[in-house]
């Protein structure tokens, strides 16, 4: 409580509340993680969405690769955003093309996710100032900034006559609507709250107060203060926190509203997967089912976190059960499988890993875990900890597997054919604009009739414990060194 970020202002019950509604939601969040009731098997049909390729290269930007740009602990390092200013020349040279900041609004709780008077932009994180010249400076160095944006509850800075915290003030002069609301923003669920507004369209955030997004009143004002964020502070799209907290219909305006439709997006839709007891079940269908029906509602304005991805694939590194990297039709079993172009693939985040570790990537397969999101369709998004704080080997191999992916030409709808998903090995072929990748995962050694053909082309691009990467490019340039023996260093190296 004494790392509020407003201890000017007594919270009382409503501070209380907030923070710990946080903490309460993450365990909530772990639920979904852990063994669920089990859930009859079905042979589903091939539900590939085949999406046409937009008129414009780069739409949607899931062509590229995206940074977390913090961590937990982040808003303990004052000013953060001069932190990230300062590793721009490093964030460029790496080739990512978009970063993912903090929530800009000041907060009840210093991570940023308690936001309160949203045009308040002094945050634990650094003040307005600091934050618009560092997204010219990410924007000047060709790397787009995206703001998280938790709009799904607000935190109140008054009570009212009964206790209750419904009181919203707006102290900061703004163009648009006002956003001293009351009673009447708030979902009438909330009835610790007072709120007056309609159902919630979601699922609910006991912590603060839920708003009333079928308000429309409410919604312009989140325009307004979306393009704001888009017109004076710099930022280019948005990553929508909890969005399963209100309906996906409601994205599709304040991505409109805002101008962002032609940019990246992405919603954290994190959904439960199916257990059996207290093992992953080998079909998600339902899963990733769930996330493709929000990224239909909403009006496919916004790509979304691959939570399936990461569920089967740490499972599958950390067991040895490579066979759970291809479903029954024989494709990728998370929403790259289905929808590509509109998955984020993630190894770890804020919340799953980091200081958090609510559900985190085994350690020691991190590397394997790139390897496999960074030559695979899909928009791949790096852990901030990861890349700068893990050490110079996993930095530098991150390195190696996107410069490897950038000489393919992999983007985020390239073709997967999985060649072997068996208990110990998985290998899969990807398709970019440039050329071919192969990736062998797992332990075993003897890759048989699938080791690449030297005489085809294929070299060794990249190699780590327990995977190996190789490139064929198109221009018929020759191996560097035979791939036989490379796939048996590689493999040397694991033992």
């Amino acid at each position: 409580m004494n790392s509020l970020s407003r201890p000017h202002v007594s919270k009382g019950v409503a501070g209380v509340q907030c923070v710990a509604g946080r903490h309460a939601v993450m365990a909530r969040r772990m639920t979904l993680c852990r063994p669920q009731a089990a859930a009859v098997e079905l042979v589903t049909p091939d539900r590939t969405v085949d999406e046409p390729d937009s008129p414009t290269p780069g739409h949607l930007g899931t062509d590229g690769i995206m940074l977390q740009g913090f961590h937990w602990e982040s808003h303990k390092t004052h000013p953060w955003y001069n932190t990230i200013k300062g590793k721009i020349p490093d964030i460029q040279g790496a080739g990512f093309t978009h970063i993912w900041l903090p929530p800009p609004s000041r907060s009840v709780s210093p991570e940023g996710y308690m936001p309160g008077q949203l045009y308040n932009l002094t945050s634990a994180y650094g003040n307005e100032q600091q934050l618009v010249e560092l997204n010219e400076a990410l924007k000047a160095a060709g790397i787009a900034p995206l703001a998280d944006i938790v709009i799904n509850h607000r935190c109140a800075d008054s009570q009212d006559e009964q206790g209750r915290w419904n009181n919203y003030h707006d102290d900061v002069d703004h163009d648009g609507h006002p956003i001293d609301w009351g009673q009447w923003a708030i979902t009438c669920d909330d009835k610790e709250f007072g709120g007056q507004g309609n159902k919630d369209t979601g699922e609910d955030f006991w912590g603060a107060p839920d708003l009333d997004h079928t308000n429309s009143h409410l919604r312009e004002a989140l325009v307004h203060w979306l393009q704001h964020l888009r017109d004076n502070v710099g930022f280019t799209g948005w990553r929508f926190d909890f969005a399963k907290g209100y309906g996906a219909k409601y994205i599709q305006q304040y991505v409109e509203g805002s101008g962002t439709q032609d940019d990246l997006n992405v919603g954290e839709m994190w959904t439960d997967l199916h257990w059996d007891d207290t093992t992953l079940g080998p079909n998600q269908d339902d899963a990733r089912q769930r996330i493709c029906d929000w990224i239909d509602g909403t009006k496919r304005r916004s790509t979304a976190f691959d939570f399936v991805t990461k569920g089967v694939l740490q499972e599958a590194v950390k067991n040895c059960e490579y066979w759970r990297l291809a479903d029954s039709q024989n494709k990728a079993p998370g929403l790259i499988g289905w929808w590509p172009q509109r998955a984020v693939t993630f190894v770890d985040n804020h919340d799953t890993g980091s200081t958090q570790a609510h559900w985190p990537f085994p350690s020691d397969r991190v590397a394997q875990g790139y390897a496999y999101i960074l030559s695979h369709p899909g928009m791949p998004c790096v852990a901030f900890d990861h890349y700068f704080d893990w050490g110079s080997k996993l930095q530098g191999e991150i390195n190696t597997l996107m410069q490897v992916r950038r000489d393919a030409g992999i983007v985020a709808k390239s073709k997967l054919e999985i060649l072997c998903a068996e208990d110990d090995m998985y290998v899969g072929r990807i398709t970019g604009t440039k050329g071919s990748l192969m990736l062998k995962l797992g332990p075993r050694y003897d890759m048989g009739s699938l080791v690449p053909d030297a005489k085809a082309g294929w070299t060794k691009a990249a190699k780590g414990k327990d995977y190996c990467v190789w490139i064929k490019l198109d221009s018929g340039e020759a191996a560097a060194e035979p791939v036989a023996e490379a796939a048996a260093e590689a493999v040397a190296e694991q033992q």
